[in-house]
């Protein structure tokens, strides 16, 4: 089975081609300036290309879901759907905390930590099981303080992700891990894509909604001070 995979939650926009299991092509770039609305079809194109296989070749699209950028969730699910429509494949979607994880399962790390950053101290995080990858606490927007993760005091634990820089700096966690330079990437959603099409656990197109986990907010226009405005 060829699956199609898009992950543009993050700075990294990520597609990926596998056949089952197999990996067979990936086309990624972090850029800082999110370049997801112009990437993403290029990098359909190229992955397509690199797997030596056309479009009518897919037999199913997964999408990183989120939580992560709210305009890259946009883009990437309204190509998602596209696709599905387009082709009459089923929708898959996977945490795109779960790509973060994936290449730090069965390292002796006791817990491995994902953290996306937010604005300011604020980041999307969950705990996943070192070894199994089974999610131990659920994705939640967390300000971070000198206390957040303290129970992992004495447990060997790795934070991955774009958030990770900031947590070193205010977590009292000396013993712990932290790479800053993970994203999540399409290249990993495979294995949680192939559980969930054997489980028949597929979207339903016409109502899915990326995993945003907060509201969107965008720039307040100011209000005219003219004197006439009612």
């Amino acid at each position: 089975m060829k699956i199609l995979y898009l992950e543009t939650s993050s700075k990294n926009c990520s597609v990926a081609i596998s056949d089952n299991e197999k990996l067979l092509c990936l086309s990624e770039e972090v850029s800082e300036n999110y370049k997801q609305s112009e990437s993403l079809h290029t990098f359909v194109e190229w992955a397509l290309e690199g797997a030596g296989i056309s479009l009518k070749d897919i037999e199913a699209v997964s999408l990183g879901k989120g939580p992560g950028s709210y305009t890259g969730l946009r883009i990437g699910a309204a190509s998602a759907k596209g696709f599905s429509y387009g082709l009459n494949i089923p929708m898959i979607a996977v945490n795109s905390m779960e790509s973060m994880i994936e290449p730090f399962l069965g390292h002796n790390y006791d817990f491995v930590v994902p953290l996306i950053d937010a604005r300011r101290m604020e980041v999307y995080t969950a705990v996943y099981d070192g070894l199994t990858g089974i999610e131990v606490s659920t994705t939640e927007a967390k300000i971070l303080d000198e206390t957040s993760f303290e129970e992992f005091k004495d447990k060997k634990v790795i934070f991955v992700g774009d958030g990770a820089k900031k947590a070193k700096e205010i977590l009292n966690l000396p013993q712990a891990d932290f790479k800053d330079d993970v994203y999540p990437s399409a290249q990993f959603l495979i294995k949680r894509t192939l559980e969930k099409i054997n489980n028949k656990d597929f979207e339903d197109t016409a109502y899915f909604e990326p995993f945003y986990l907060k509201d969107f907010h965008g720039v307040k226009k100011k209000k005219s001070s003219d004197s006439n405005d009612q």
